[in-house]
């Protein structure tokens, strides 16, 4: 218990043994039985604007509850939205120990990543950060629990309306009390995740400040909409009484107009009349238009460009799409690397803290993403070894980091390749290459345990030998004409008229000599088994 009450967080802020155990979210009285206000129910300009005012003073909760509205009723931003926040969950992660670190460092690494592993709802804590996208802050309260002597978190999500802001430092959060006065967090009891979306405050960093008056605006539309559709094709019917009538005879006509409308069937008194004028007209175009504009501008602001959620004709084919693709990855590596930035504050080290004494914060293990895209293996595999020709000094790590293909560790079975010995190599084939391959070959009949190639084998490489000039001359020849030709076809005319110039008696020669030498080793073989 000595120990822990030494502890201290990032900010040099001493941990109390109290504050470990305790919840913190447990002393917020009434705030947590409180329901949400809904504030888009009749939404206006007026009201949209007052709010956002209203939050950059410091009264947070109803924009906090429009935030929250706005997800629920307009899909385009929850599905815009998800997307930038699942994505956060299927990249790869890793606990890093610092530079040059020494052997205890990478030892607590390596500990602080099984613990990250065994975090039962981690993914899940992740998806929950990046709710601070939209909103601009994200608070997670840490439980933690003892299993087998080492303390681990379990993460929960507390509602963004719980917090409210200094107002003497409106960035900094507070947990919200009876009092109004607000309550400073619990230093290793939260995740508390601020995102920066856009500059500013934290009542005004959040995206969902952009999106607002888009939201808005479509509402207007959809509403507008609604009401075409619903008396579109429907014919005005004025209803007509005599002068007199009674006030019950006034609803009863009102009546039988509205039903004839929708039942085309309806009664009415005698002496009264309906007139039917000219069917509503119009289109859905200017409607539609107005929500495509708010959509796409959700888009724009949420994943930087449109075309990676709708296909649209511009005639510029998928390169554009590409382009917006790439917007996304930067997106997204900037989400990854200011929620890497907190787990590391918030959660890494608060578990390397409480589980393994005398390490300094400043040399505490970091959590990072894994966002670097693979390199294309195979425009690499043909690019490095051009490269070292010239001369160039490449680091392995550096080709294992840009491939990510991990290093293998001391005594670990790794890959390799058996390239069977060929007679004939095609292009560059030469006497210099002919004694790189009969060398590769004696090396590799003295790694399997034979002092000397037998008979066969020095019959080979000998009729290889003779016959390389040959069939060089054969092949520069075939070169020259697929310099000359322009199609295949002309290439397999001229190739049998070349064919018939060839000089390829020297070519017959070493053959039948080879042919001789192995009917006589054959018929030696043949004796000496006798």
């Amino acid at each position: 218990m000595s120990k822990l009450k030494q502890l201290s967080d990032w900010l040099g802020r001493t941990i109390k043994r109290k504050q470990i155990d305790d919840t913190q979210s447990a002393r917020i009285g009434m705030v947590d039985r409180e329901f949400a206000n809904h504030p888009s129910r009749g939404l206006t300009p007026q009201r949209l604007a007052a709010i956002l005012t209203n939050a950059e003073q410091g009264d947070l909760i109803d924009q906090l509850d429009l935030f929250e509205d706005m997800e629920e009723k307009d899909a385009h931003i929850f599905a815009e939205l998800s997307k930038r926040k699942r994505v956060l969950q299927g990249l790869d992660w890793s606990i890093v120990p610092p530079r040059n670190a020494t052997p205890q460092e990478e030892k607590a690494a390596d500990q602080a990543s099984e613990w990250m592993q065994d975090i039962d709802n981690f993914e899940d804590a992740l998806f929950d950060m990046a709710d601070a996208i939209g909103k601009g802050f994200s608070n997670l309260e840490i439980d933690w629990q003892r299993e087998s002597h080492i303390m681990l978190p379990r993460l929960n999500h507390r509602p963004a309306r719980w917090f409210t802001v200094n107002k003497a430092d409106r960035d900094k959060l507070l947990l919200r009390s009876d009092d109004n006065q607000g309550e400073a967090l619990w230093p290793f009891k939260w995740v508390s995740h601020i995102h920066k979306a856009k500059s500013g405050y934290i009542a005004r960093s959040g995206l969902h400040r952009v999106l607002a008056w888009p939201f808005l605006f479509k509402n207007y539309s959809v509403r507008d909409l609604a009401e075409f559709l619903e008396i579109y094709g429907i014919p005005a019917r004025l209803g007509t009484y005599p002068s007199g009538a009674s006030e019950k005879d006034k609803r009863t006509l009102l009546q039988a107009v509205i039903s004839v409308g929708h039942n085309a069937a309806g009664i009415m008194p005698e002496g009264m009349m309906m007139e039917f004028k000219e069917a509503a007209k119009g289109a859905s175009d200017p409607f539609m238009a107005m929500i495509d504009w708010c959509e796409s501008s959700e888009s724009k602001a949420i994943l930087g460009g449109t075309l990676t959620t709708s296909a649209e004709s511009t005639g510029l084919g998928s390169n554009l799409g590409d382009v917006h693709n790439e917007v996304r990855h930067d997106l997204r590596d900037s989400d990854a690397r200011q929620l890497a930035g907190t787990l590391t504050r918030d959660l890494v080290w608060p578990m390397v803290a409480l589980n393994i004494p005398g390490i300094d914060p400043a040399r505490a293990p970091r959590f990072q993403f894994e966002t670097q895209e693979p390199e294309d293996l195979k425009l690499m595999s043909e690019a490095l070894p051009e490269l070292v020709k010239i001369g160039f000094q490449i680091p392995r790590s550096w080709g294992h980091e840009k491939l990510q293909i991990p290093e293998a560790e001391d005594g670990e079975a790794v890959l390799g390749v058996t390239e069977a010995p060929s007679p004939l190599r095609g292009e560059g084939w030469g006497e210099g290459k002919n004694e790189q391959k009969h060398a590769a070959t004696a090396a590799a009949a003295t790694k399997a345990g034979t002092t000397e190639p037998d008979l066969v084998d020095h019959q080979v490489r000998r009729l290889q030998d003779e016959t390389a000039p040959s069939i060089d001359a054969m092949l520069d020849q075939i070169r020259t004409l697929l310099e000359e030709v322009a199609t295949m076809e002309e290439l397999q005319e001229r190739l049998v008229e070349a064919f018939n110039y060839m000089e390829i008696d020297d070519l017959a020669e070493v053959i039948q000599l080879g042919m001789s030498a192995a009917e006589l080793a054959g018929r030696f073989d043949t004796q000496q088994g006798e």
